[in-house]
């Protein structure tokens, strides 16, 4: 059994020495073939070849190191420690012990209560005043002749604005004419007094015909003292202002009622203002307002109130007041929006410059310098004064040291510590 199995290794020893043989053999005629091939292909081939197995060599050389070296080196954080605390109120103290305010960017100033205007805002518009405004319409059929002013032109009064050609005011010319040398005549018969009563009439009766058709007292007098009849007749301003709206070419043929231009004064201006129901009980006509725009913000514009609404709008719930504005410098233009303050009492209030003011959405807060590294935050309620000043109602006490300039700044510092 023993000799059996001692002949079974070694024929299998025989036969692993066979296939060592027979695979070195195919290496080495495959490595041989490999060579042969390399040395076959052109230089350039070669030197491509060279060149990507030293790119390789030294890619997974730079592998090997990475593993042996610890890149991934320990970095110390050093974490803010949290110096904010929230009061009940919802007030917010930050403490920044050892850091000291640049002096130049953060400035505080003591409050101090004074007695400051109780004012009600009225948003609103401006339109010309319909009052002084004047539409020039035909008052018998014709046809457009002529514009002498078009859209935004300035006019004076008397100014020619359109020329128009109508047969009834032709017609009523010489009725005019014949009424009066009928008079003429008339006048040098001493016997003819009744007669010369009725011709008189009829001339009145033209002149007054010519002046409804819009010929002036000017026309009249020019055609009796020429004879001489126009075909057409000139539509003149009856105000000093621009022309607002034209609503005709030249050649129109227009009849009677049509409506030819708008004319307006840009200085005689209207303040159409809504009141909300909680505020109408302080509105009262001949109260005066002071009206504000972005167009001007360094400039007041005074109003007065001559109407109120009788009814409150049922869509917006607010009552329609309108004001007689002054617009000497003609500034002012319709259809701005503007916002109107109206003056109904005095109450005390801390006055801060708006930069004071950190307005977060709908909220309003202000920062006090509570100790010498100490900041509080909190919520103010007030209202604008003028732009450039902010009353503060409710919130701020006399004696605070009230952060200025600089509030953004250190709001963001409280930002970051709320986070």
């Amino acid at each position: 059994m023993k000799d059996k199995l001692i002949n079974s290794l070694k024929r299998a020893s025989e036969e692993i020495k066979k296939l060592k043989a027979k695979f070195e053999a195919r290496i080495e005629a495959n490595t041989n073939k490999i060579h042969r091939s390399y040395w076959n292909l052109p230089i350039e081939t070669r030197i491509r070849i060279r060149f990507v197995l030293i790119c390789f060599s030294l890619l997974m050389f730079g592998i090997v190191i990475g593993l042996f070296v610890n890149v991934n080196r320990p970095v110390k954080i050093d974490k803010l420690a949290k110096t904010l605390s929230i009061q009940s109120t919802g007030a917010m103290e930050l403490k920044l012990p050892g850091v000291e305010l640049n002096p130049n960017i953060y400035i505080f100033q003591d409050a101090a209560k004074v007695q400051v205007p109780i004012e009600l805002s009225v948003p609103g518009r401006l339109a010309f005043n319909a009052e002084k405004s004047k539409v020039l319409s035909a008052r018998a059929p014709g046809r457009v002749e002529r514009i002498y002013a078009f859209d935004g032109a300035p006019v004076e009064v008397g100014a020619p604005v359109i020329e128009l050609y109508s047969p009834d005011f032709l017609s009523a010319q010489q009725e005019y004419l014949l009424s009066s040398k009928t008079a003429k005549v008339l006048e040098t018969s001493k016997t003819m007094s009744d007669l010369l009563g009725d011709a008189q009439i009829t001339q009145q009766a033209a002149a007054n015909r010519m002046r409804n058709l819009g010929a002036s007292d000017g026309d009249i007098k020019a055609l009796e003292k020429s004879g001489k009849t126009q075909y057409n007749l000139i539509m003149r301003s009856p105000l000093q202002g621009v022309v607002v709206k034209r609503s005709i070419e030249p050649g129109t043929i227009v009849n009677a009622g049509d409506v030819l231009v708008t004319l307006a004064n840009p200085k005689e201006l209207w303040f159409l203002g809504n009141v909300y129901e909680q505020d109408i009980r302080k509105i009262q006509k001949g109260q005066t307002m002071i009206l504000r725009s972005e167009s001007y913000p360094d400039k007041e514009f005074v109003a007065t109130a001559n109407y109120i609404a009788p009814v409150i709008d049922p869509e917006t719930h607010a009552l329609l007041i309108r004001c007689d504005v002054e617009n000497p410098d003609g500034l002012l233009r319709p259809d701005m929006y503007v916002n109107a303050r109206l003056k109904t009492g005095n109450e005390e209030a801390v006055v801060v410059p708006q930069s004071a003011i950190v307005r977060v959405r709908e909220m309003r807060y202000a920062i006090i310098k509570t100790s010498k590294d100490s900041y509080r935050r909190f919520a103010v309620k007030g209202y604008d004064l003028d732009g450039k000043r902010f009353a503060v109602t409710e919130g701020l006490e006399s004696g605070m040291l009230v952060l200025t300039d600089g509030a953004v700044l250190l709001n963001d510092r409280f930002a970051k510590q709320e986070e």
